[in-house]
């Protein structure tokens, strides 16, 4: 051997040794990039997920079950009871009362006979006027 041969054995270093730790690099990358890859979310599909504010205005009391459809599928719902007679609306009401408790949302009084009904991931935040409902209490609502 010659002495730059020698040389150049002297300060190589194992071969094997340096494809294992590269194997494990790699290895380590592409498990980094399969766990990034789990946490992206398509922006498609949050906005498939937009939420919804759905008009209601009733005739009769058999209406209601579409209208607490919406809640379950976590719409929210206005409801204008004007159309509706007394104790009709006091059913519908009483009715959708329920099924917002059972959601774990919430329901207001927006105006005269007008109600807004929220599952649990919709928050409100506002008010109304309680002049206008004093009045609306008043007439029988």
């Amino acid at each position: 051997m010659s002495l730059k041969d020698r040389f150049k054995n002297f300060f190589n270093t194992d071969e094997e040794y340096e494809y294992i730790e590269e194997t494990e690099i790699n290895e380590q990358t592409s498990n980094r990039k399969e766990q990034q890859g789990r946490n992206v979310v398509s922006l498609s599909a949050i906005q498939q997920q937009t939420s919804k504010v759905i008009l209601c205005e009733p005739t009769s009391y058999n209406e209601v079950q579409e209208i607490a459809d919406n809640l379950l599928n976590k719409r929210a719902v206005v409801i204008n009871l004007q159309r509706v007679d007394h104790t009709q609306a006091k059913r519908i009401v009483d009715f959708l009362s329920g099924t917002v408790y059972a959601v774990k949302g919430d329901i207001q009084k927006l105006g005269l006979a007008t109600f807004l009904c929220t599952p649990e991931n919709v928050s409100v935040t506002g008010s109304i006027s309680t002049a206008t409902i004093d009045t609306d209490e008043q007439k029988g609502w």
